[in-house]
């Protein structure tokens, strides 16, 4: 997907246009880098389409914003020991994160400078040699991941401030927060024209099903069902995705890009992959944090126990999705973490695992279950069990005690079916179950604490950007 010495080419350029203004990363937003470099020819707007998609690598590591917050502030993952500052870390699932959290200010800096990547692309695709199309497609594949990344911000922070063009230092003083209605108009206009210009299919890449898909999201988020159902059934007919025959052939280090996913970023272990640093982490990260593995694990989303006893019985998701512990020399040690990224034949040097996992961020049975939220009809949803060879609902063995309505069916079934996929938290808080949900197991959570406050040093370096409530 990525030619990622190229990138690196492509970063070291930049930060040499904007050394003169080296503190740019240290302000807020974080992407109004000075870079002066403007790329002409049809092989450096490559390297710029390039480098923007490379930032998917940040945003959703598995130390990243999204993975902190959908599943350590939802009840799917927790923490036990874990590599790096504890106390920042421990803060998430705990809803006790502060306005100094030094986590909080990194997925910021990440998502603004991914912005400044994007916008630097769009800024030069006019003056640029490409040809109509190219430019057409350049500027959708930008849109979609402004829109994406656009989204996940406003549901972590609310209202944002809006960076759609490469600024300077001296122009981000004079940025303040947009209202969130302003985000979302800006999140819809750039997803609705990438689902009008990308093609159908793109192999790697941002295409038709994957804008319609986040559309369908956005549009449930914003309690609009009937557009909703219109962008996920347009991924439905289009009749270029399916499910997998099993779940388990959804999931391995060799199963990539297969008909159900829709949109997925591209990893490649091995040995090749340390230089250009483009193996997965997810299989490291996820495992717990000791040494039996013949690597380090660094603990992090270990699955809650409340995740496993959500499965049905039968429910052979469970075992693909999480294991029950590990071996300790004599002694098998119990703590449920998640294996749906392991990689147990990949290269290990020097305690890092050069896995080849990828990461799908949408894949056909999210927009099954999407569609049976927008329109209220168990069909799509029932695709999805009787994958999993469980009872329908509505049939007289379906739970039906434990899920009465199809909302409640629809919440277990992502659950279960999404584990560790970064959706839970974004799911209950799009319903307005987070609050009932997550209390009633203990999460100290209110309406405030829904979102992530600003990092105090934004606020110092700009002062006219305002906090959230209740920090």
């Amino acid at each position: 997907m990525f030619n990622k010495y190229k990138i690196v080419l492509l970063a070291f350029t930049i930060m040499l246009t904007s050394s003169c203004k080296k503190s740019f990363l240290e302000l807020a937003p974080a992407s109004n880098a000075n870079a002066e470099t403007f790329y002409k020819t049809q092989a450096d707007m490559e390297l710029a389409v390039n480098a923007a998609y490379s930032t998917l690598y940040t945003i959703y590591d598995p130390e990243g914003s999204v993975s902190y917050t959908s599943e350590m502030m939802g009840d799917n993952t927790t923490l036990y020991i874990i590599a790096g500052n504890q106390t920042d870390k421990f803060a998430f699932k705990d809803y006790n994160v502060k306005t100094n959290n030094t986590l909080v200010y990194s997925f910021w800096k990440s998502y603004y400078a991914a912005l400044y990547t994007i916008n630097i692309v769009l800024s030069k695709l006019d003056a640029s040699e490409l040809d109509p199309a190219a430019k057409e497609s350049a500027k959708a594949q930008m849109q979609f991941l402004r829109g994406l990344y656009y989204f996940n911000m406003v549901r972590l922070w609310g209202d944002l401030p809006i960076v759609v063009t490469p600024l300077t230092v001296e122009e981000t003083y004079k940025v303040a927060r947009s209202p969130k209605a302003d985000v979302y108009k800006l999140i819809l206009d750039d997803l609705e024209f990438a689902a009008q210009k990308l093609p159908a299919t793109a192999l790697g890449r941002a295409s038709q099903g994957a804008a319609l898909t986040a559309l369908g999201e956005v549009y449930l988020t914003l309690k609009d069902k009937a557009n909703a159902t219109t962008a996920l059934m347009s991924v439905y007919s289009s009749n270029l995705y399916k499910l997998q025959n099993t779940y388990a052939s959804v999931f391995g280090a060799n199963v990539k890009n297969t008909t159900e996913s829709i949109f997925e970023i591209q990893y490649f272990g091995g040995p090749s992959s340390i230089s250009t640093n483009t193996y997965s982490k997810y299989y490291r990260f996820y495992s717990p944090n000791v040494s039996v593995f013949g690597f380090g694990g660094i603990g992090m989303n270990q699955v809650t126990d409340d995740l496993y006893n959500e499965f049905e019985v039968g429910d052979p998701r469970r075992e693909v999705s999480i294991t029950l512990g590990f071996q300790n020399g004599a002694v098998f040690q119990e703590q449920k973490y998640p294996i749906k990224w392991i990689d147990p034949s990949a290269t290990k040097v020097d305690n890092t695992v050069l896995a080849n996992n990828n990461f799908m961020i949408y894949r056909f049975a999210d927009v099954l279950l999407m569609l049976s939220e927008a329109t209220g009809d168990p069909t799509y949803l029932n695709a999805v069990r009787a994958r999993a060879g469980l009872p329908l609902f509505g049939t007289a063995t379906y739970p039906a005690t434990k899920y009465p309505t199809l909302d409640l069916a629809i919440e277990h079934e992502r659950r279960v079916e999404l584990a560790i996929e970064f959706h839970r938290w974004f799911d209950l808080k799009r319903t307005d179950r987070a609050i009932p949900v997550l209390a009633a197991k203990g999460k100290p959570v209110t309406a405030d604490k829904l979102l992530l406050p600003i990092p105090e040093i934004v606020r110092i370096q700009n002062t006219i950007i305002t906090q959230n409530p209740g920090y």
